[in-house]
């Protein structure tokens, strides 16, 4: 079923299958953590059988709910659907997949059940595994959790306090079922390499320990000398497939590379690092900035970054893997489980650390394969956007997946030189900074209002951040400034120096021709509500005569319209058309 040894559940549902075998009534077999259910829907009225089909949503209503309780529970539980009150073997023909993505939908998009096959006397059965929940799991408006083998109304107070009480629970720290001595050489020697590139003193001295104690200060091994199941899954084994590389050349191309298996982790990350990075062109060259030596055409700490955090931050109790589609210069990563409670694609870059398994990301952090805080999205961020490509796509799909795209290329030039010249050096590996650049290159101003939701920040570290920008320099001369002819009392708006959009001009889209020039006048009054042909003027870098031509055109179709209805005196201005 896909599970790590001496997983509870695994062994509870083993338990529970051993005694249905030998006769035993499910009343009898039933606790806690295990039920026995009967799929709904598969009875006529008079309690005949009916043939199952592949899909019932009646079934789907009535386990999602019964599959929160489980989740809302201290340990979580498990589900053996197929087997009626007397222990008749009715079995389900419910296809898997379809039965997890509508538990998925029904509670949703809070509950993910691992649901793995047995058969029994022939019968086909399905054990649906709902593990202990972050954060509260509703259904249908209610909250419940399990009681002796009853689901009861819990008080969501009640919920809250028990989950401060057992907030430590990490299942990566849990004991395996595999000893010290069953990790892999290979792997371990893996490990020692990433430590012995990083170069430091506390890397190299932890790269030289002996096998069990380089174990032990990775925190991978319990008090009984059984490895933790994060070792277990980095030097031992993971359950099922742990990454499934894929190499096309070009789109709907044959594939030329596939690394797909079930070793120790480490291995697996090892032999798609450099299948990987061999696939990876090379499509320039420089010796300035954080981009030093050879610019690949999807940056590879980036591109590292996403294949490591697609591995520590899945969910590693689902038998799907985690899968690394390499097309191109694109690299699409899909890592099953949704998103930690609280994180999501608003908020991903500055949101604080909530690993789903700490001890594995730790272990990883303390490899050097990944960064110990946060989820490293604001180093992919940076890297990508600073060569000029687009930022990375993070998305939560059906599955539900976490899917992470890295759209890569020759990088832009003139972006890769803005960087380089920047100073002071820290701006160029400043994330805040590159967001408010590339938004500034894309729509030609900003204000402390816009860049909020593109920063993922409040409006003091904004306003912060902004400061900062302001305070940067190339070649000495400073790369924003404020937009002139603002009236009094409207918020303050910045865009790129004259001497930096002229080194940028081939770059900065808002000036490239008379339809960009329009879309950033349009973009401004809508988002700040007003617009006049001084602020146009200097927006657009055209006198404010030819503005007030331009503002007259946009008139004329209908986007704008005069702020007055005398249209004249000082500070007139007009106002977006609704659309």
């Amino acid at each position: 079923m896909g599970y790590l040894p001496y997983d509870p559940i695994a062994e509870a549902v083993a338990a529970a299958l051993s005694a249905l075998n030998d006769g035993r009534l499910p009343s009898r077999i039933e606790t806690k953590r295990v039920d026995f259910k009967e799929e709904r829907g598969r009875r006529d009225r008079n309690g005949n059988v009916l043939a199952g089909q592949t899909r019932n949503e009646e079934a789907a209503d009535h386990l999602a709910g019964e599959l929160a309780c489980l989740a809302n529970t201290l340990g979580g539980g498990a589900i053996i659907l197929g087997v009626s009150n007397t222990g008749e073997r009715i079995g389900t023909a419910l296809d898997a997949e379809w039965l997890r993505h509508r538990i998925w939908e029904l509670t949703g998009h809070a509950l993910t059940v691992s649901i793995g096959e047995v058969r029994l006397d022939g019968v086909r059965l399905l054990v649906l595994s709902a593990h202990q929940a972050l954060a509260p799991v509703r259904y249908r408006g209610r909250l419940q959790w399990r009681i002796a083998d009853n689901c009861v109304e819990v008080d969501a107070t009640l919920w809250h306090q028990e989950a401060r009480r057992r907030a430590g629970y990490d299942w990566s720290a849990d004991r395996s079922g595999h000893g010290v001595g069953e990790a892999s050489a290979i792997a371990v020697e893996i490990a020692r390499r990433y430590l012995r590139a990083a170069g430091d003193d506390a890397a190299n001295d932890l790269a030289s320990a002996p096998t069990p104690d380089f174990l032990r200060r990775l925190n991978l091994v319990a008090a009984d000398d059984r490895l933790t199941n994060a070792g277990a899954l980095l030097f031992v084994a993971t359950p099922e497939v742990g990454i499934d590389y894929i190499r096309r050349d070009v789109p709907g191309g044959d594939r030329t590379t596939r690394v797909r298996g079930k070793g120790p982790l480490l291995e697996q990350l090892n032999y798609v690092d450099e299948a990987s990075a061999l696939a990876n062109r090379i499509v320039g060259r420089t010796n300035q900035g954080f981009a030093e030596g050879q610019i690949h055409a999807i940056p590879s700490r980036a591109l590292r970054e996403a294949v490591v955090n697609g591995v520590v931050h899945r969910d590693w109790r689902s038998p799907q893997p985690t899968t690394v589609e390499h097309i191109g210069d694109q690299l699409t990563v899909s890592s099953p489980g949704g998103f930690v409670d609280g994180i999501e694609p608003s908020n991903i870059i500055t949101h604080p650390s909530a690993p789903r398994y700490r001890s594995l990301a730790e272990a990883i952090a303390a490899l050097r394969l990944a960064e110990r805080e946060g989820v490293g999205v604001d180093r992919m961020v940076r890297d990508m956007l600073a060569l000029g490509h687009r930022a990375p796509e993070i998305t939560v799909v059906d599955g539900p997946y976490v899917r992470v795209s890295l759209v890569g290329g020759v990088p832009d030039a003139a972006v890769l030189g803005l960087f380089a010249a920047l100073e002071p050096r820290s701006a160029a590996n400043d994330v805040d900074v590159v967001l408010l650049l590339t938004r500034l290159l894309h729509t030609g101003w900003v204000d402390v209002r816009v860049a909020q939701p593109i920063l993922q920040r409040g409006r003091a570290e904004t306003e912060a951040a902004i400061a900062r920008l302001e305070e940067a320099r190339v070649d000495k001369g400073p790369v924003i400034v404020k937009v002139s002819r603002i009236p009094r009392g409207e918020p303050t708006a910045w865009r790129l120096s004259d001497a930096m959009r002229d080194r940028l001009a081939a770059s900065h889209r808002p000036l490239a021709n008379a339809d960009e020039r329009e879309a950033m006048l349009l973009n401004w009054a809508r988002q700040r509500g007003r617009l006049s042909t001084s602020e146009a003027s200097d927006l657009a870098r055209v006198s404010v005569v030819y503005a007030g031509e331009l503002l007259r055109g946009l008139e004329d179709r209908q986007l704008l319209a005069p702020g007055r209805a005398n249209r004249g005196g000082r500070g007139f201005f007009y106002v977006p058309m609704e659309r």
